[in-house]
């Protein structure tokens, strides 16, 4: 899988104060109309609108400033056939690349899908797993040859539990629960919990409760002395 780094790389920081380099006139008109739309990049038909310059001489003087490396064409994922240009020292914004599910202006499905594969395996593996968990995991890993961010691995566990693949918990912080804060949101797999028992596991009433936060195991409120808790725990499954 051939993709750039997601990661926000470290790059060099644009200079407002800086003085564009001697240029003929009419690539100084448009380097300096290009770098004053930052990332958000400008399209060409934009470019004449707004300078009045001629098709052929702004053709001209965008390959001159493309060649002495001042500016770069992008691609907008929301209109591919526009041609957008920024100045080199600008990264794309999310409302033009598409953001961290995009490369080279196009869904990136294999990496959404390994991502996805693995969130899962992982979830599986550790049986209850928070977010950082799952985070961690898949980067001890190193089997994913481009780093993924936290929101990308929260983005698709979510999607994951819209799917009915997973459930979102929010821990007891007692049995299963126990290596995870009282309160949290967690995930477990909802492989082989099809059929009834479905009904008895979402049931818990830990997951609705508002005051879940609060309740310790030597608290005023706690699991020893909930009687909602008992009930469920009497539930045959």
């Amino acid at each position: 899988m051939s993709r750039p780094p997601m990661t926000p790389q470290k790059r060099r920081q644009p200079d407002s104060q800086s003085q564009p380099p001697a240029l003929p006139e009419s690539e100084r008109i448009l380097y300096e109309l290009i770098k004053s739309r930052k990332n958000m990049g400008i399209w060409t038909a934009d470019m004449k609108r707004e300078t009045g310059l001629q098709n052929i001489v702004v053709t001209k003087a965008l390959k001159s400033l493309q060649s002495k490396n001042l500016i770069k064409d992008v691609v907008n994922v929301h209109n591919k056939s526009r041609k957008i240009f920024m100045a080199v020292e600008f990264e794309p914004s999310k409302e033009v690349s598409g953001g961290s599910w995009y490369s080279d202006g196009s869904l990136d499905t294999e990496f959404i899908n390994i991502l996805r594969k693995m969130c899962l395996k992982h979830i599986e593996d550790l049986k209850i797993a928070t977010i950082e968990d799952i985070h961690k995991c898949i980067a001890a890993s190193r089997v994913m040859k481009v780093e993924c961010t936290m929101q990308q691995v929260l983005e698709i566990v979510r999607a994951l539990a819209l799917d009915k693949e997973i459930e979102e918990l929010k821990s007891t912080g007692v049995a299963e629960f126990s290596m995870v804060q009282s309160g949290k949101i967690c995930y477990r797999s909802s492989r082989g919990r099809q059929g009834p028992s479905v009904g008895h596991l979402s049931s818990i009433p830990c997951g609705m409760c508002p005051r879940i936060s609060e309740c310790t195991l030597d608290g005023v409120i706690s699991p020893n002395t909930c009687v909602y808790y008992k009930q469920w725990l009497k539930l045959e499954f």
